[in-house]
């Protein structure tokens, strides 16, 4: 490997699980002080290089090295864990201990009989302060459980950064947060890469934040590095998603299907209501929910019978319509996609098949799968371009973007009235976010109403009619249309930075 200035470079990496070829061949460098944007397909072997540069998984050939050392000698592998540092979108601190104990236990070199609170506090305080002054003088007592999921990664960082890290590898690190957390942790990035010196990778399908955030790319198609050290001003992001195979003719083939979905029936027109605000879902349009995150999941929860308990009411055609249970409302022609894909969404331990007629069963209370349903499902992988081994496969084996295409495939079956998506982007990039966004206008365009709940404003704008803004304490403030639809009306109305 030739002599460069970077802190970490892969190069010719391969890793195979079984017969399944994840890498082969990706290179990737990142020099000191940079900011540098990790992008590539849901599947494209982003998750697989990390776990490799961080010596978490072995690679079968190639070569990994930091700071000029190979991470397979004793010492480059020693370096290696005191030098890099991973934080995902869900945290991995203990959340019954402190701050202070959560940022220096991790560094104790014997037993906990040895742990000393004046050292915690100490040590605590010495990581945290040039990060957040503020936040360190009320939180270094503080359970981990009680604090925000951005207050949760300034600790992760800092314990990082306590330990020598002088590179960052932050997975999905926005995906949980609102518009104005995204900032701060923006300005503390930009903050300790001027100040201290140190690299970040940065993964994450928002094209806004990555362009925001990043000034040079890689990008992994297919296990390779299709393009390596770019600068991102340089490229589109119709580039970018050309470059990730992931340019989309799905609309076309989505017409030529055969999946039914539901006719516009005139007057069937969803209304919520709540003091003085009366929101509208007619059939075919798409209505969007923005601000902070209380107000949309009450509402949510009030249109698909999860929560009778609270102040919507909802009406259908005029009428009063009472929801006592999810599983009613799917029989009132209701659909719901979750955002929490392993929680609420996939039937983990069902195979493919079983989860796209998970819907269709509420209605015709059968289990076994007839040969006209799996000829249907066949057809419809194709259809949305879902990759996978086959029918009967588990969910696991997908990305976490084409995942979400099969929560969205299992309405396409079973002809809803209503479509109500909670964050259907969250995690996944952008060429599939481009199949999701073509998916739901098909269903708009045949009928069905939908309501789109996302903390991208942008998202927001391109794709509703109407989204009705719930300002910081929950409750609903404005409902925004037409001309007077954009980013910066939304900001002003929910109180958060666009």
């Amino acid at each position: 490997m030739a002599d460069r200035p970077y802190l970490l470079e892969a190069h010719e990496v391969y890793k195979s699980y079984g017969a399944t070829r994840v890498l082969c061949g990706a290179n990737f460098a990142v020099a000191p002080a940079e900011i540098h944007a990790l992008l590539g397909g849901n599947g494209a072997g982003k998750s697989t290089l990390l776990k490799i540069v961080t010596g978490s998984v072995p690679l079968d050939a190639g070569e990994v090295r930091y700071n000029g050392m190979d991470i397979s000698s004793h010492e480059g592998a020693a370096a290696l864990a005191r030098g890099v540092a991973v934080v995902h979108q869900e945290t991995a601190l203990l959340p019954d201990l402190t701050v202070a104990e959560n940022i220096h236990l991790p560094h104790l070199a014997r037993g906990a009989s040895l742990f000393s609170s004046r050292d915690a506090i100490r040590a605590a305080e010495a990581a945290l302060v040039p990060i957040d002054a503020a936040f360190a003088r009320r939180a270094l007592h503080r359970r981990v459980a009680e604090l925000t999921l951005h207050e949760r990664q300034l600790v992760e960082i800092a314990r990082a950064l306590s330990a020598g890290a002088q590179l960052l590898l932050l997975d999905e690190p926005t995906s949980n947060l609102t518009a104005m957390e995204t900032e701060r942790l923006f300005a503390l990035l930009r903050r300790l890469i001027e100040e201290r010196g140190i690299s970040v990778v940065f993964v994450s399908h928002r094209m806004r934040e990555i362009r925001e955030i990043a000034s040079v790319c890689t990008i992994l198609r297919d296990g390779v590095s299709a393009v390596s050290r770019a600068n991102l001003a340089e490229l589109s992001d119709a580039d970018i998603v050309t470059t990730m195979g992931q340019a989309t003719a799905l609309h076309a083939a989505a017409r030529k299907s055969t999946v039914a979905v539901a006719p516009s029936v005139p007057g069937d027109v969803f209304e919520a209501k709540r003091g003085n605000i009366v929101l509208k879902i007619p059939p075919g349009q798409i209505i969007g929910l923005a601000g902070t995150p209380s107000g949309p999941s009450a509402l949510i929860g009030a249109l698909i019978g999860a929560d009778r308990d609270n102040a919507w009411q909802i009406m259908r055609g005029g009428q009063p319509l009472v929801l006592r249970s999810p599983r009613q409302a799917v029989r009132q022609g209701i659909g719901f996609v979750s955002g929490d894909r392993a929680g609420k969404g996939l039937l983990a331990t069902l195979p493919i098949i079983d989860n796209m007629l998970a819907a269709a069963r509420i209605y015709q209370r059968r289990i076994l799968v007839t040969r006209r349903e799996a000829q249907d499902g066949e057809g419809l992988l194709r259809t949305l371009r879902i990759k996978a081994p086959s029918l009967w496969a588990l969910p696991a084996t997908l990305s976490g973007g084409t995942q979400q295409k099969l929560l969205i495939a299992r309405w396409l079956a079973v002809v809803p009235r209503l479509l109500v998506l909670e964050e259907p982007t969250r995690g996944v990039d952008i060429g599939t976010k481009r199949d999701l966004y073509t998916l739901v206008r098909m269903m708009a365009e045949r009928g069905v109403g939908v309501v789109w709940w996302s903390t991208e404003y942008a998202e927001l704008v391109e794709l509703c009619h109407a989204v009705l803004a719930f300002d910081p304490d929950g409750t609903p403030s404005e409902i925004l249309s037409g001309d007077a639809l954009d980013e910066t009306r939304l900001a002003h109305a929910t109180g958060m930075a666009a």
